[in-house]
């Protein structure tokens, strides 16, 4: 028996997660109560059907019952946000967030707290694969690459949200209250040590979410944590510069030589070159412009987030 109290959280907000309630509180329960000497269950409530949970709830046994918490919430969220208002409730020395995909294995919590007492204070579940068309497996091949790209975050693309995170681990967590949350973005940003455990389950779509939902998360990571736009807007002005360039090169030469760079004829019209020269440099300073307007909306938005300067994991005394 383990003297570790562990809260076990998971979002509602689908009928087929409903439906497989039931086996997932039957089974994670069996595995705490032979493993743990204390748990709970947070559920959150994502705008589901009260009665539908009541009657899944009520026919468990009374054992059970008693370590059941559900929070309803007043209004759909995404499920980023419903995870924290479940890790907002947590209570345990471990809080363990477990997705009912994984309600025939509750042994993983148990692995996943045995992987935490090797020197981690988070452990994930790690898919071999992600089952998704080949498009939308191809845009998140760019998101996760833009995000390693242009961040110093290691975030890995084929990670489940099921995961335990020690107490220490998860009062740093809630010191980031930012209103546009990405949880695998702030579980890396936290830091901590931090290991997977490979299963064969792999990443599948999650039901009821559409394209717009992930598109409109992945600008949120993107925006929040990368600095992917102020790059894209310098490379725009550097284009611009060039391409301002060649077009003051080229109206000059034709002024010239009647000529373009192209070695095509052209018939001098007259204030045609003095008009392109101008239209030139005017655009290149425009983009000179949003890149430094950039910069400092970039400087302004970190301020803003107020995310701490260091998290100290542990002092040590000799």
């Amino acid at each position: 028996m383990h003297h570790s109290f562990l809260s076990v959280i998971a979002v509602l907000q689908s009928q087929s997660q409903i439906r497989s309630l039931a086996e997932w509180l039957t089974g994670a329960y069996a595995e705490l109560a032979g493993n743990f000497s204390d748990y709970e269950f947070v559920l959150v409530n994502n705008h589901c059907e009260q009665s539908a949970i009541d009657a899944v709830i009520r026919p468990l046994p009374e054992e059970l019952r008693k370590n059941i918490f559900l929070l309803n919430l007043s209004a759909p969220v995404n499920r980023d946000n419903a995870l924290l208002a479940g890790l907002d409730r947590a209570n345990g020395d471990y809080a363990v967030i477990f997705e009912f995909d994984f309600a025939g294995s509750p042994q993983l919590i148990t692995q996943l707290w045995e992987k935490s007492q090797t020197g981690f204070d988070i452990v994930y579940l790690r898919a071999r694969d992600r089952r998704l068309p080949w498009l939308q497996r191809m845009l998140y091949h760019i998101f996760y690459g833009i995000l390693q790209r242009y961040s110093n975050l290691r975030i890995d693309p084929r990670a489940h949200h099921s995961r335990i995170i020690s107490r220490r681990a998860l009062n740093s967590l809630l010191r980031l209250r930012e209103n546009s949350r990405y949880l695998k973005a702030i579980y890396a940003l936290v830091g901590y040590n931090s290991t997977a455990i490979e299963v064969e389950h792999p990443l599948f779509p999650e039901p009821d979410t559409t394209f717009g939902d992930h598109f409109r998360t992945a600008l949120v990571a993107i925006t929040s944590f990368t600095t992917f736009l102020r790059s894209l807007l310098l490379w725009i002005f550097i284009s611009s510069c060039f391409v301002a360039g060649v077009a003051v090169f080229n109206a000059i030469k034709v002024k010239m030589t009647n000529v373009d760079i192209f070695g095509e004829y052209h018939q001098t019209i007259s204030g045609w070159a003095y008009l392109v020269v101008i239209i030139s440099i005017f655009f290149a300073i425009t983009c000179l412009n949003l890149y430094v307007m950039s910069i400092y909306l970039s400087n302004i938005y970190s301020e803003i987030k107020n995310r701490p300067l260091y998290i100290i994991e542990s002092v040590k005394r000799y």
